[in-house]
């Protein structure tokens, strides 16, 4: 079955993006896509006998890692966390990242990373990231990584596709801070450009829904009312589900700015009954993510009937 969404030699080019087109020179050392510097994973899970959502499908090429499932979810002892580490370092020009991830009938799992993701200062060419995520009949996946942090000159791309069955269900979840907020003077919106491209269909193919946003701060009004204003943070959510539990999750959630803590919420439906796409603003990370992960407990709390735990207090 995994062949028809995997292949043996993952490739990842984006020099064809319009966006991109500046910075597709060779770096000065290591070349684009070298060995270390192209990261494939495959990630599968199903259930077993006794209904337990297990790790089946592993497989992946440095510096990504995962080592095995971990089951530490009190209220899901049965779901597996697994957590992709980097053994090398931030990202850097030249990267080439690939991730897969299958769940496949009536399985379940949480995926985290173990820590942000640094996209360091680049000179002549790019960081790029394409996933796909499939979902097959009654899968239910968690999808929260930590920030991506980008520094001064970061060019980043990614392309997420999802594959989902009309009964499955995806929590996706990304944040992108402005830069490093506390670094000597501070560093936000600095960066070259982050493209960032999210789109869905059903198995056979049925397109359900495209986001791409481009961020050029040197030629966008970063600060404008309707952009990012004083915020400096960015969570975007989408939320793949069958419409009726869409229905119950947007009933269930309200939109709200808190200028208290600086935070501001939003929440919208998306075309052909897809699901529901959320999105957060802040100054600083720790009330972003916890928005992020009380949205994620309202989902799970509509599908699976169980509330997402606490957050543990190191992360």
């Amino acid at each position: 079955m995994l062949e028809r969404y995997y292949s043996d030699s993952p490739k990842v080019d984006f020099d064809s993006a319009a966006e991109m087109a500046p910075y597709t020179a060779q770096p000065d050392a290591m070349y684009v896509g070298c060995p270390g510097k192209h990261g494939y994973l495959n990630l599968g899970f199903e259930l077993d006998a006794s209904g337990k959502s297990i790790l089946r499908e592993l497989d992946r090429r440095a510096p990504l890692i995962v080592q095995q499932e971990l089951y530490f979810d009190e209220a899901m002892p049965e779901m597996p966390c697994v957590y992709i580490l980097s053994s090398g370092g931030p990202n850097v020009d030249g990267d080439r990242y690939v991730q897969n991830f299958t769940v496949h009938r009536n399985a379940f799992a949480h995926i985290s990373t173990g820590a942000a993701t640094k996209l360091a200062e680049m000179k002549r060419n790019y960081s790029g990231m394409t996933q796909r995520i499939v979902l097959e009949e009654g899968a239910y996946l968690e999808y929260l990584p930590e920030p991506v942090i980008p520094c001064r000159h970061t060019r980043f791309i990614c392309d997420t596709c999802i594959v989902a069955d009309p009964t499955a269900t995806l929590f996706y979840s990304e944040v992108y801070m402005g830069g490093r907020k506390y670094y000597k003077d501070g560093e936000l919106f600095v960066f070259d450009i982050l493209s960032v491209a999210t789109h869905a269909e059903r198995p056979d193919g049925r397109q359900l829904f495209r986001e791409k946003f481009i961020i050029d701060p040197a030629r966008s009004g970063i600060r404008d009312t309707g952009m990012m204003a004083d915020y400096d943070i960015f969570a975007n959510v989408i939320v793949v589900t069958p419409e009726d539990t869409a229905a119950k999750i947007y009933n269930a959630t309200t939109p709200y700015i808190d200028r208290e803590r600086h935070v501001a919420a939003g929440i919208t439906h998306l075309p052909n009954g897809a699901g529901l796409l959320f999105k957060v603003l802040g100054k600083e990370t720790g009330p972003v993510k916890a928005a992020v992960r009380e949205f994620c407990s309202t989902v799970r709390m509509a599908v699976k009937g169980r509330p997402l735990p606490p957050e543990f207090p190191w992360r």
